[in-house]
């Protein structure tokens, strides 16, 4: 009897202490959540495991902690981790949050799910971290992370989802997260990660997603990435990968993103491919590719995205691409296709889908010209014509430019104006159908009711032809006709604008080139100047923000051609607000070509000062060599008066002479727009910015080329910090 009253209370004595002992925590962990800060307002009377974001465990003792944003949120390091031993999930998402993750996290030894994203953490991975052996969820992205990443990482051996991209991390790919068999996403993109991909990642079976991409990652893909038959998105894009595209890729048939863009690829796109039937995203653009394209990716009726650009594909477009069903996206240009365009698609994309090829042909409305239908004997006659008519045309040339001068000298300005069809030789156009009587009838001999302003030489009108369209008309007058400067900005525009089309430079229609009338003919654009617009306070409202990261990316697409397609490059030396046109719905083209002149890669260079003020790169004022690079720094200059809604000057002297950190760019952006800007379009804003202030460096060779500009506006992504959140400072110092 007296035994068993021993053992009663033995037990009700361990009870009791195990019940101090649990009370004793609860009182620890509640004392803890109020040091943190972001509970610090309750008290002990409410009982912590009631607080916002906390749950409890049946004995108090807290299991679960999800933090509400405040603004008080600030070290990571004022959180007492190892008061909570029973912790299951934490989550300190969005919150803030800098400094380094403390080592004292490495004490949570129950802890399945770790969320610390979207925050302000800096330093290295602590090694701790590697205890946390029962993490199943490990996301530390969108930080500022740094140092490399502990090959001891390949502990958490329950690791599902491993999430650490939009950091800085460096170093290796460790081989050791091949110990990790049960992963199913690997996010790693957008670090510094270099080397080749640890060949241990192509036996992760049960891999479903890996993104790699935006790092400096070497070597190839193995055909070993035929094992990861679960995956459904492989991103790679924006390395430096080499070799070819294996074959054993067409065994990834739960694929559905596949980008491996922007790399060193060659050879050619493999025709397995087609087997990937759930496939909805395909990038390829700016690789090395060769060959034809496989009529098996026409059986990829699912797709939504196919972008093949920037390449050295060659051969015609299958006729199986018709099946596309779902397409959203397409772009083949900057290739070496030819032949038939299969396609009754009605997209946006594909206006410029088809550019810069060998010889497509197919419907206009794809910015191609019309096929036309020949059989073998018509096209042997036309090739017999014209190699009869090759030895002749020098010999007619001759004749007729002889004719044309001695009949323009007896010409007189009234004849001129009573010629039926127009002098051919004085008023050109590129469908030939602008008629020097036209003009003048359009304008009544050019009554200064059509004016509608003046430009750096000469009057701007507008007119109406009889066939309905509208054109801009530059007329120089008589006395600066007679002025060698006006005369030679005339002429070279004639000369310029005759040479090159683009969508997005200002087409010359025609010009008249007789010596007491002498005139350049326009397409019209609505809106005039991009200068008054901006003045306007009606029309910089209507301006948005949408419509002005399209007129940014259309100004950075006419250089880029001017720059790198045309041969020798052509430089406008004269970017400014006022040089750019806007028609009606806000669709940019560059214009006034009086002083662009071409690259000589034999020459100097050497030149007199051209330009705008406000807009001249500073090293034209010492060195008087243009380069392309002074025409970079106008677009800089033109992007920010875009964004900020006027020129930049003061800023630009501030970013020059001092520290930027302190310095918003929420608060530089135009004030007349509203302040809230869609989330689609934050990122395309934060990238113009990034790239306004590359392009404005005083130093010309750290400048971007503007092929590297388009480039990055294909590629834009987040910015690791918050929009209202982000310094010039952090801006100018990001790499782009």
């Amino acid at each position: 009897m007296a035994s068993s009253i021993s053992a009663v209370i033995v037990m009700w004595v361990v009870a009791m202490a195990a019940a101090a002992a649990a009370s004793s925590q609860t009182w620890i962990e509640g004392e803890a959540l109020r040091r943190s800060t972001w509970w610090r307002s309750y008290n002990t009377t409410t009982g912590h495991c009631n607080w916002p974001g906390i749950s409890c465990n049946a004995g108090g003792s807290v299991t679960e902690i999800w933090a509400v944003p405040t603004q008080e949120n600030g070290l990571l390091t004022q959180f007492n981790f190892s008061s909570f031993p029973n912790l299951v999930r934490l989550n300190f998402s969005s919150l803030g949050l800098n400094g380094d993750i403390p080592h004292q996290i490495g004490t949570l030894t129950k802890l399945t799910h770790l969320d610390l994203s979207h925050n302000f953490l800096s330093g290295e991975l602590p090694l701790s971290l590697t205890n946390l052996t029962k993490l199943v969820e490990l996301n530390l992205g969108y930080n500022h992370i740094s140092g490399q990443i502990p090959s001891e990482i390949g502990n958490l051996r329950n690791l599902v989802g491993l999430v650490l991209d939009c950091n800085y991390l460096n170093g290796v790919i460790p081989s050791s997260l091949g110990q990790l068999t049960r992963l199913t996403s690997l996010y790693i993109g957008w670090n510094q990660m270099e080397g080749s991909i640890p060949p241990e990642i192509w036996s992760l079976k049960s891999l479903v997603d890996i993104y790699f991409d935006h790092n400096i990652l070497t070597g190839v893909i193995p055909s070993s990435v035929g094992n990861l038959t679960n995956l459904t998105s492989l991103h790679l894009a924006s390395n430096q990968i080499t070799g070819s595209i294996p074959s054993e890729i067409g065994s990834l048939k739960k694929l559905v993103d596949l980008a491996l863009d922007n790399n060193k690829l060659v050879g050619v796109i493999p025709k397995e491919l087609g087997n990937c039937h759930s496939l909805r995203y395909l990038s390829m653009k700016f690789n090395r590719l060769n060959g034809s394209i496989p009529s098996e990716i026409g059986g990829l009726v699912a797709l939504r995205k196919l972008d093949l650009s920037v390449n050295n594909i060659s051969g015609t477009i299958p006729l199986q691409f018709q099946n596309f069903n779902s397409l959203e996206y397409l772009d083949l240009s900057y290739n070496y296709l030819e032949g038939y365009v299969p396609f009754e698609l009605h997209l946006p994309s594909l206006f410029r889908a088809f550019e810069h090829n060998k010889g497509l042909c197919g419907d206009t409305k794809f910015g191609i010209p019309p096929c036309r239908k020949r059989n073998r004997i018509t096209i042997i006659i036309i090739v017999v014509i014209c190699l009869c008519s090759a030895l002749l045309i020098s010999s007619i040339i001759f004749g007729v430019l002889l004719i044309w001068r001695r009949k323009t000298r007896k010409l007189q300005p009234e004849e001129a104006t009573t010629t039926q069809n127009g002098d051919i030789f004085s008023i050109w156009d590129y469908d030939g159908k602008i008629a020097y009587e036209d003009i003048i009838e359009a304008t009544e001999d050019f009554d200064i009711k059509y004016c509608i302003g003046t430009g750096g030489y000469g009057s701007v009108y507008r007119a109406k032809l009889t066939n309905g369209k509208e054109v801009a008309l530059k007329k120089l007058h008589t006395l600066e006709s007679q002025n060698p400067t006006y005369m030679k900005s005339f002429t070279n525009e004639v000369r310029v604008l005759s040479k090159i089309r683009h969508r997005n430079i200002v087409k010359l229609y025609g010009f008249c080139l007789h010596k007491r009338c002498m005139f350049l003919v326009y397409e019209y654009m609505e809106r005039g100047s991009l200068h008054c617009v901006l003045s306007d306070e009606i029309e910089a409202l209507e301006f948005d923000w949408i419509k002005r990261v399209n007129v940014v990316k259309s100004i950075a697409n006419a250089l880029s051609y001017m720059h790198n397609d045309c041969i020798p490059p052509l430089l406008h030396r004269d970017i400014s607000s006022g040089n750019i046109l806007l028609d009606s719905e806000f669709r940019a083209v560059v214009s006034d070509f009086g002083t662009a002149r071409l690259l000589d890669p034999d020459s100097s260079n050497q030149t007199l000062l051209a330009g705008t003020y406000g807009y001249v790169a500073p090293e034209l004022a010492y060195t008087m060599v243009v380069t392309e690079k002074c025409d970079v720094y106008s677009f800089g200059v033109l992007t920010l008066e875009i964004m900020m809604g006027k020129h930049p000057r003061e800023l630009v002297t501030i970013l020059s002479t001092s520290s930027s950190q302190n310095i918003m760019l929420v608060d530089i952006l135009d004030p007349r727009l509203a302040p809230h800007i869609d989330p689609e379009v934050i990122d395309n804003v934060v990238l113009i910015i990034r790239l306004a202030l590359k392009c404005i460096n005083l130093n010309p060779t750290s400048r971007p080329t503007m092929q590297h500009v388009c480039k990055e506006f294909e590629t834009c992504t987040p910015f690791p910090i918050p929009f209202h959140a982000i310094s010039l400072g952090q801006s100018k110092d990001q790499e782009v």
